[in-house]
Parts: C-alpha cells; structure tokens; sequence
C-alpha cells in the first residue's frame, strides 16, 4: 500500500467517525433535552467541556495561537454561525422533533453548501447534475417537513423550520471556514470557535434560562459530556482536518451520514418511530446529495472569470 493510498483510508475512515460523532449528537440533545435541561443551558455546557479538550490537546501540542487579530475576528464569526446559531435552533426544535428527524434536515447541508460555494469559492462551480441534486434534495426536504397548512401554527413544523435554518447556518459557515480559516491548523479555529461560542452561550443562558438552578441529572450530565468530548471537541479536530484536505463542498457530505446514525440510534435507543414519509424523504435528500457528487452530467451551467477576495483554492 502506498503512502497516498493508506492517507486515503486514513482520511475515510476519519470522515466516517466525524459522521457517528455528529450523527449520535441528536440522540444525545434530545436525552438531554427531555432530562429537562433548557436550551442555551444544555449547548452551554457541551461546549465546556469540548472546550477543556480542545484546550488540554492545544496547551499538549505546544500549538502556537494566532498573532493577527483578524484573524480572530474571523473566528468570532464562525463560531456564531458554525455553533451559536445552529446548536440553539437545534437543541431548541427537538423540544418538539425526533432527533432522527433531526438529523435527516441537516444531511441537507451540502445541498445549500453548493449554492454558496460556487458563488464565493472559484473551483467549486454549479454544474448539472450539481443543479439536479439540488432539486431532488429539496423535494426530500420538503416531503419530510410536510405540506399541510394546518401545521403552520403547530410547534413541529416550527421546530422543523429551526432545523431547516441551523442547516443553512452551517452550509455557510463550510463555506466561511475554508475561506478564512486557511493556513490555520485543525486545532486553532476548533479551540477558538467552541471558545467563543461557549462565552456566547453562557451568556444567553444566564440572560434568558437560570442554569445555576437547573437540577442536572446523571443523564443529562453523561448527554452533555458525551456532546461536549465528542461532538463539540473531537468532531470540530477532525472536521477542520478534513476541511483542510478535502474543500467544503466534499466535507459537507459528512451529512450523508447524519441520517444513518440519527435514524438507527433513534430507533434502538429512543424507539422512534420510522414511518414512509420518513424513508422517503431520507431516500430523496441523500439521493440528491449524491447526485451533486456524481461524475455524470458534472459540467459547468455557466463559465465565469476570477472571484476578486477569492480565498486558496479548497484542498
């Protein structure tokens, strides 16, 4: 086996642990939030302790931290939108939504990460099959979140609504990272970005939840841990790694095994309930995902020169 080979593997399987990092984080939102931890408190303290991790591996490695206060501007702004933004709408929507269905809405990331790459990424263009996958990926969407108008005024299709704006937040915080966080390693913008959305998140808790009276049980402790070890610190190392080999558009694809895991822990661990609407829907948002990704019909809709601002090209 040769070096690029065995980098190769390396590089798949650590994208298949980044996808049950992430994928089981529903699972474990929804346990903690029927535990009875409120939102902001609950996010707030997953990203304790990814914090403590991320800060233990950083102070081990020696890494050296960032001189350029640009830089950490940039990093403010990703972890608004990377966790802020989508861990509160997330948390907050499976109050009333299963966490499969949870992760089902968010595999639809890379369907919003081709739009906004291709406008603000030079190499990563909208082609046919790009644009058809898009199509099938909405329809998947949209069978998921339902169609009757009845529901409009229903806490389900708001709490699908919230999942359906943590999934843009994060198609554009892809694309933001690659853009800004180049030249950086994996572990800097991790440290910073759950830094940052800690102080955040402490914040809002304090403003709006009473966390310090919040009585937190062994479960909901070990669903915070879990979230904040895993998929708050490990997961943002790898996804950064990845980010930095392979572009947003292809590290977005990590959503295609959001709805595998989020689905089968659903079912084994919380017995959700799987029902045609959801198999469909699934069937058709990892369908249009993987059109995006297929070599037939992958030619540019349209031809265009430089971007101006446009970052290295994605890896």
């Amino acid at each position: 086996m040769t070096a690029s080979s065995a980098s190769n593997r390396i590089d798949w399987i650590l994208f298949a642990v980044l996808g049950f990092m992430w994928g089981s984080s529903y699972l474990f939102i929804k346990i903690g939030v029927e535990a009875g931890l409120p939102p902001f408190t609950l996010v707030a303290l997953r990203l304790f302790f990814g914090f403590l991790l991320l800060a233990i591996v950083v102070k081990v490695a020696r890494e050296p931290l960032p001189r350029n206060p640009r830089t950490y501007g940039h990093l403010i702004v990703m972890s608004i939108i990377n966790i802020a933004i989508p861990f509160s709408l997330i948390t907050w929507a499976e109050r009333t939504v299963d966490s499969a269905l949870a992760s089902i809405l968010n595999a639809a990331v890379p369907l919003f990460v081709i739009v906004i790459a291709a406008i603000y990424l030079r190499d990563e263009r909208i082609t046919v099959n790009r644009l058809v996958g898009l199509v099938v990926g909405f329809v998947g969407v949209a069978i998921l979140v339902g169609f009757d108008p009845s529901r409009v005024a229903g806490s389900n299709l708001t709490g699908e609504i919230a999942l359906i704006g943590s999934t843009i937040s994060y198609a554009i915080g892809n694309v933001y990272n690659k853009r800004f966080a180049h030249g950086l390693r994996p572990m800097i913008p991790a440290l910073f970005q759950v830094g940052f959305g800690l102080v955040i998140m402490t914040a809002l808790a304090f403003i709006f939840e009473r966390p310090l009276q919040v009585a937190v049980t062994p479960q909901a402790l070990f669903a915070v841990v879990w979230l904040g070890l895993l998929g708050s610190g490990a997961a943002y190392l790898l996804y950064f790694r990845t980010l930095a080999r392979w572009g947003a558009t292809r590290t977005s694809l990590v959503a295609y095994l959001l709805p595998v895991y989020g689905i089968a822990l659903g079912a084994l661990v919380l017995k959700e309930e799987i029902d045609i609407r959801l198999l469909i829907g699934t069937a058709l948002v990892i369908g249009g995902v993987a059109l995006v990704n297929s070599r037939y019909g992958a030619r540019p809709l349209f031809n265009r020169g430089s971007v101006a601002g446009e970052s290295a090209k994605p890896g």
